[in-house]
């Protein structure tokens, strides 16, 4: 009974130090430059190119600012590169066939608030890579090119696999 109750202390702390962890990963610096696709419309056509367009995004800016150690070295990786990310969305909405057109912008743009695991992002005017598709007034997506929190999703299973194996070779060394 005594390990089972250490056990179970062990898995309680260690679960509020990965949670700690995990919310603390989720604050925005101020630096910070976002990515924010805003679909035409809600229909599931649109929502479904929406999240084609932010695919595409994500994949192409990790590989482009995967090296990238500062907010000004990022910025001008992106700079450098609008023409490249504007042919590579241009590229997909014709490979799927969408006609309504689309907005690239990067610069400061309009973010409503959002709550997100509990924390709330105010809204405001961010630095920021926005794609707008067709008449831009559907659910919108919205994430941190840097640092790169788009991945935070991606850390957290790195967190619930070693928590999992630490779990384990805990549990073994009790029997």
């Amino acid at each position: 009974m005594k390990k089972i109750i250490i056990f179970l202390a062990f898995v309680l702390i260690f679960y509020l130090f990965v949670s700690d962890l995990m919310v603390q990963g989720l604050e925005i610096p101020d630096d910070a430059i976002r990515i924010r696709v805003v679909p035409n419309s809600n229909s599931e056509n649109d929502q479904e190119i929406k999240n084609k367009v932010k695919e595409e995004l994500q994949s192409s800016m990790y590989e482009l600012l995967k090296d990238s150690k500062t907010s000004s070295e990022a910025e001008k990786i992106i700079n450098e590169n609008l023409n490249k990310i504007d042919k590579d969305i241009n590229n997909l909405l014709i490979k799927e066939k969408y006609n309504k057109g689309y907005v690239l912008n990067y610069g400061y743009n309009y973010f409503p608030e959002k709550e997100y695991k509990g924390i709330t992002y105010e809204e405001g005017y961010y630095k920021s890579l926005l794609v707008t598709l067709g008449e831009g007034k559907g659910d919108n997506w919205w994430c941190v090119l840097f640092p790169p929190l788009c991945l935070i999703e991606e850390d957290n299973t790195e967190y619930k696999s070693l928590a999992k194996q630490i779990l384990e070779e805990f549990s073994n060394n009790l029997e």
